[in-house]
């Protein structure tokens, strides 16, 4: 079996948490981390054929005054690219449903567009009505594309949720 290729950002917070307490249910020895940056290049992408995208739709940017940009504002104009064909991926986004009602887990809705965009197998879907918001730019017919995860106001739920979401996925990422 090859490793899984689990690409998250930002650093130093909910979704690096949350990338490795994946890591660790999976299992470390079957999943590589990797922190999206500047570098990261589509070759280390094109090296998994089973991959997991976290993302924070309000994150380091937003605290951080030295950070103008982060993570996959760099990485999306090169995925926007990709091949992703053959590729199976699961979405975990991060957001506050509360202080942002309106932008829940936008992120990951933007995200996910762009790998069925270029061909990805999104699996991971998770229904709405498990949550309260506004609006989300990460819902197609009815569902999240993802896991949404709410560590600000709901972090009671993540262990749940997060199981929940595995066992969806194990069958179709391989772990």
């Amino acid at each position: 079996m090859s490793k899984i290729g689990l690409f998250y950002s930002p650093a130093k917070g909910n979704t690096e948490k949350l990338a490795r307490k994946i890591a660790d249910k999976i299992g470390n020895d079957k999943i590589e981390l990797i922190l999206v940056d500047e570098e990261t290049s589509l070759a280390e992408l094109n090296k998994f054929d089973k991959l997991i995208f976290g993302i924070s739709t309000v994150g380091r940017e937003s605290w951080d005054a030295e950070y103008t940009k982060v993570g996959w504002d760099f990485y999306m104009p090169k995925l926007e690219k990709a091949n992703l064909k053959g590729k199976t991926v699961a979405l975990f986004g991060l957001g506050n449903h509360i202080l942002y009602a309106q932008y829940f887990v936008d992120a990951m809705g933007f995200l996910g567009k762009v790998v069925m965009e270029q061909d990805g197998k999104l699996v991971g879907f998770v229904d709405k009505n498990n949550y309260e918001f506004k609006h989300s730019e990460a819902i197609i017919d009815n569902k999240f594309i993802g896991l949404p995860i709410d560590e600000d106001t709901q972090e009671e739920l993540t262990e749940s949720r997060l199981n929940d979401w595995l066992s969806d996925i194990k069958k179709s990422i391989g772990f």
